[in-house]
């Protein structure tokens, strides 16, 4: 009964059932079927906290006017042992739920209880689930995009963690394939240029341009000298990336260890390639007839499975496309390592490869609902009002190595999942470090804080959070204390809807809520005073708002600060 929201509607699913039945026997209404009760909570508080349409869904099959059916619906409610107090019928048929307090009490007993636990439920019931994220070329330093899929990423796999299910962090590293050709022409290139002068060779068009490409080779070469000059191209190519490479990717795990990410499993496309999963599963699919060749190319069939047109698999000259090892690399991920749950994050511009992946599926044998792809938009940098594209550091592109030294962990993590992921995020880096209530991971760490020093100094005069056994919780009555018991008690029911939805932005949108909730109870209700029942109980309301918050924090992995010394007015 960790989710008492859940528990709620629960009881109000079973009351009104109950009613029904109870309706349909004294002859009051003919019996019929509810194959799902709707109970929503309305957004005017004064409609109820929460209320159901069931009255105007049964009219027609009844024969009576939707108001008739809501009241002869509360004429036969029992509302023995629920959290409802009251009901009534309002607009068409509309029947509106109103609550005791006892539940917003009993939230907080929950939360003292639970402590750091409180949020965690368990509706995933510990399937085994993949969150494959970032999953950046190594081939330069990771950018804005990879920035913002890796805090979604992280989160989402955070959100699930709560939720119950067994979470596998994943980086799949794409160490094979044209990029990698590309990468090794480009060193190669570099190299070349350093020893016997920018004329000796010209630097491929499609190469890869960055700083970071000379600096390696400069390396290799302070390292090992000019042994490669008369190697063949082939050798010198592949002896340079395999020289570079583990330094790359090396620099990627610093950097987003750094930005609080940490990957279970660092799997190698590579991998697919030596130990032949990718020529079984192209001889799986050819078995199966869901390929054909055509110019001497591979084809994927996938208008057979609805999609507009069919897909490369293997090119006219033997290479598989990156599409073939994705489909192996899946397949691995279902049938090879068993994986119930598949959620993979891509930017926006990998929109079209959303339907091949589904087709695919259909091809391997494998549920499309079991994999789940996640899309998100672009970020725009904002510094002194206009759009930001240079490092204040280095004056070049902005990496998450800069942004990180720019704003912080806390404020990047926090401002990434502050908008939904299919949305465009503008990202104010001014804002990000400015201490202020007007920047909202700042705004709720000064929340956590300031109950931190009153806490430590009711303390020190002698008060300390009592056992909750022993308060009398009946006394917050007032609309703060309401409001703010309110806010507490939904975050399990806001981690439910976060790892169904796949949107870890209600949370961060939730904690601005409950710290702005806190801020409210704060300027209108004193904890220390003469009436030690009151305070008691109010030391129960604050302490129980410092375990949610930090609890929120914790799982965007931003921290909790017990003390910071600029302070806001309300």
């Amino acid at each position: 009964m960790t989710n008492l929201l859940e528990t709620i509607k629960q009881q109000i699913d079973a009351t009104v059932r109950d009613s029904i039945q109870t309706a349909s026997r004294n002859g009051q209404i003919c019996e019929f079927n509810i194959d799902k009760l709707i109970v929503e909570i309305p957004k005017d508080t004064n409609h109820g906290d929460f209320s159901t349409n069931i009255a105007m869904q049964a009219a027609k099959v009844v024969r009576k006017a939707p108001r008739q059916v809501a009241e002869i619906i509360i004429e036969n409610m029992k509302l023995e042992n629920t959290y409802i107090e009251r009901l009534e019928v309002a607009g068409p048929g509309f029947i509106n739920f109103f609550l005791g307090n006892q539940w917003l009490y009993d939230a907080l007993k929950i939360i003292q209880k639970r402590g750091e636990d409180y949020g965690k439920i368990n509706v995933g019931n510990g399937q085994k689930v993949m969150v494959e994220f970032v999953s950046a070329n190594p081939t330069g330093p990771l950018h804005m995009g990879n920035a913002r899929g890796g805090a979604l990423g992280d989160c989402i796999a955070s959100v699930l963690e709560n939720a119950g299910y067994d979470v596998t962090r994943e980086y799949y590293v794409n160490d094979a394939g044209n990029q990698i050709e590309k990468f090794g022409s480009s060193l190669e290139a570099r190299y070349i240029q350093l020893l016997k002068g920018e004329d000796a060779v010209e630097f491929p068009e499609d190469g890869y341009h960055g700083d970071d490409i000379i600096e390696h080779v400069r390396a290799y070469i302070g390292e090992n000298g000019d042994k490669l000059i008369d190697v063949k191209s082939s050798e010198r190519r592949r002896i340079l990336a395999e020289y570079v490479l583990p330094k790359n990717i090396q620099e990627i795990k610093n950097g987003l260890e750094s930005y609080g990410i940490k990957f279970d499993v660092w799997f190698s496309e590579q991998s697919l390639y030596d130990g032949g999963q990718i020529q079984e599963t192209l001889n799986f699919l050819q078995e199966k007839g869901h390929t054909e060749e055509r110019d001497g190319a591979i084809w994927f069939k996938s208008t057979k499975f609805g999609a507009d047109k069919d897909e490369v698999l293997v090119r006219n000259n033997g290479t598989p496309t990156y599409f073939a090892s994705d489909i192996a690399y899946h397949r691995n991920k279902f049938e090879k390592r068993g994986f119930d749950w598949v959620i993979n994050l891509l930017g926006a511009d990998h929109h079209g490869h959303v339907e091949r992946m589904q087709c695919a599926m259909k091809a391997l044998g494998v549920a499309p609902e079991r994999l789940d792809i996640v899309l998100f938009q672009l970020v725009r940098l904002y510094r002194n009002g206009e759009i930001a594209r240079m490092s204040k550091r280095t004056g070049k592109a902005i990496s998450l190595v800069d942004l990180l030294e720019e704003v912080g962990r806390d404020a990047a993590r926090f401002f990434f999942n502050t908008k939904a992921s299919g949305n465009h995020l503008d990202f104010d880096l001014d804002l990000a470090v400015e201490e202020s209530k007007d920047n909202p991971v700042f705004y709720v760490q000064y929340a956590h804080a300031r109950i931190c020093s009153m806490l430590n100094l009711l303390k020190s005069d002698g008060y300390r959070v009592p056992n909750i056994g022993s308060v009398k919780l009946t006394l917050l009555t007032k609309p703060e204390e309401i409001d703010l018991m309110k806010s507490l008690a939904a975050f399990p029911e806001e981690v439910r809807i976060s790892a169904k939805t796949l949107e870890p932005s209600r949370l961060t949108r939730y904690v601005c809520e409950l710290a702005s909730s806190f801020h409210s109870f704060y300027n209108s209700c004193k904890v220390k005073g003469k009436d030690k029942e009151l305070m008691e109980a109010r030391m129960i309301l604050v302490d129980s708002t410092r375990i949610v918050i930090k609890n929120v924090l914790n799982l965007l992995s931003i921290e909790a600060p017990e003390k910071m010394y600029k302070c806001f007015e309300e």
